[in-house]
């Protein structure tokens, strides 16, 4: 299969439809895990600590399971869906304890079996995307996948307001504080990716190796996790040269990014509604919450809002031009939130922070799929995410130190810094040299190939 066959739209659509629940995990993640934290008597400092198991998690396992399915292949189950089914299972069982979480050692342990969990499954989904579709057809598959990010967050971050509808309380109940609104968006969390993964598994198939003589020669000769490892290191060494550019854009990027998701909630908290504890001021720490649930859906209606619009804009501007332009649109959307008091800053701020958003989650991995092997292409993109999970680890050991100095224990200050970084990734994007070579022509292979 030298030429891959034109997709349909929505063969394209129920091949990525898997990242919704992904995404509705995701989502309930970023909104909730630092009040879930607080809850738990957590200090602010140490927020950035505990969110260290996404990225060590995606470190470890993203390109491993890319190297090992990669390596795969099954006529029943394909190439990628195992590991979609095995992730799925084990997010599943993490989203349905963690409200339930009785301390912090257990919120904080299931972040970990979360993170893995999503991990395992996020992967192989990229990968999909440069098995599945000509160089033609990639744009838009990204682009689709940036919908789906982008609505299946935003369903997560809406729960606080259509539970209510349905008679689920708003107010906690439980002994752990942790308000039924968050419990119930969890538990649904945990049957919507195995829905949706189900749904992706079911619809769609998988192109057997182009080779499979020596596929099969390979498979016998390179199994098991340490052959992966050997196969993440040659990767490494021979990294196609305008991924080794976009490193210094995904630093900036993803150092900043954290803050974010550690901070948007307690600010809101803090600085719309006078709550900067739980016990301090319960009534409006539960609003922050839900205003904050709030504006991750604006900033994910941004994401899957820009997301079809990206391809031309793309096209007209170049990749890195585009890129550039919106992250610097994310940066002034987080300094923005520095001139008020008033809630909707923080609503027009992450709207402008998710048009960012959808070209973050997009522009990056079409730069690079056209610039590595396509037998290669499950651990390049496992690898390709270790330029999201170091600087966020280096952000997770660092923060701690400088939020009550050079942040003043103020986590509105730690949305401002997110906003420089994004600044300064925009500004990087101008040293990427994007090239047009065929995948084949990248870089040569070396013994980890084939």
């Amino acid at each position: 299969m030298k030429d891959k066959p034109h997709l349909r739209f929505w063969q394209i659509w129920n091949m990525s439809f898997g990242f919704l629940g992904i995404q509705y995990g995701f989502g309930l993640q970023q909104a909730n895990m630092s009040p879930i934290f607080r809850y738990l008597n957590a200090e602010e400092s140490a927020i950035p600590i505990l969110w260290l198991a996404g990225p060590v998690t995606g470190l470890l396992v993203q390109p491993i399971i890319g190297a090992m399915s990669d390596r795969t292949w099954s006529k029943r189950w394909g190439r990628r869906k195992p590991y979609f089914l095995v992730g799925a299972l084990i997010t599943s069982f993490a989203l349905i304890m963690m409200p339930n979480s009785s301390a912090l050692w257990m919120a904080a342990s299931l972040m970990w079996l979360l993170d893995a969990g999503l991990n395992i499954t996020m992967e192989p989904f990229r990968a999909f995307i440069g098995d599945k579709l000509n160089n033609q057809q990639r744009n838009l598959g990204f682009a689709v996948q940036s919908f789906f990010v982008g609505f299946g967050q935003t369903l997560a971050n809406l729960m606080p307001f259509i539970l209510p509808i349905f008679g689920i309380a708003v107010a906690a109940t439980g002994a752990n504080l942790i308000p039924d609104f968050v419990k119930y968006s969890f538990y649904i969390g945990g049957v919507a990716i195995l829905a949706s993964v189900i749904w992706t598994m079911y619809t769609t198939t998988e192109y057997p190796p182009e080779n499979m003589e020596e596929f099969e020669r390979m498979k016998k000769e390179k199994q098991g996790v340490f052959h992966a490892f050997a196969e993440v290191f040659d990767a490494f060494r021979h990294m196609p040269t305008t991924m080794k550019q976009l490193w210094w854009v995904k630093f900036f990027t993803w150092y900043g990014l954290p803050l974010m998701w550690q901070y948007l909630s307690l600010a809101i908290a803090r600085h719309a509604f006078d709550a900067p504890d739980a016990k301090i001021n319960p009534e409006g720490f539960a609003k922050g919450l839900e205003w904050s649930n709030l504006c991750f859906a604006l900033f994910n209606v941004g994401c899957f809002g820009i997301s079809f619009l990206l391809p031309p804009i793309a096209n007209r501007l170049g990749r890195r031009s585009t890129h550039a332009v919106f992250l610097t649109i994310g940066g002034l959307g987080f300094l923005s939130m520095l001139f008020s008091h008033d809630k909707y800053i923080f609503l027009i701020g992450m709207t402008l922070v998710g048009l960012a958003w959808g070209s973050i989650m997009s522009m990056p991995y079409v730069m690079l799929s056209t610039s590595v092997p396509k037998e290669r292409m499950g651990v390049y993109m496992g690898l390709f995410n270790g330029f999201i999970v170091v600087p966020q680890i280096i952000n997770n050991m660092t923060i701690g130190f400088l939020y009550e100095t050079v942040l003043n224990s103020d986590p509105r200050n730690a949305l401002a810094l997110c906003g420089v970084c994004l600044i300064l990734a925009a500004g990087a994007c101008f040293l990427v040299k994007e090239t047009n070579q065929a995948e084949e022509a990248a870089f040569p292979l070396g013994a980890g190939g084939h």
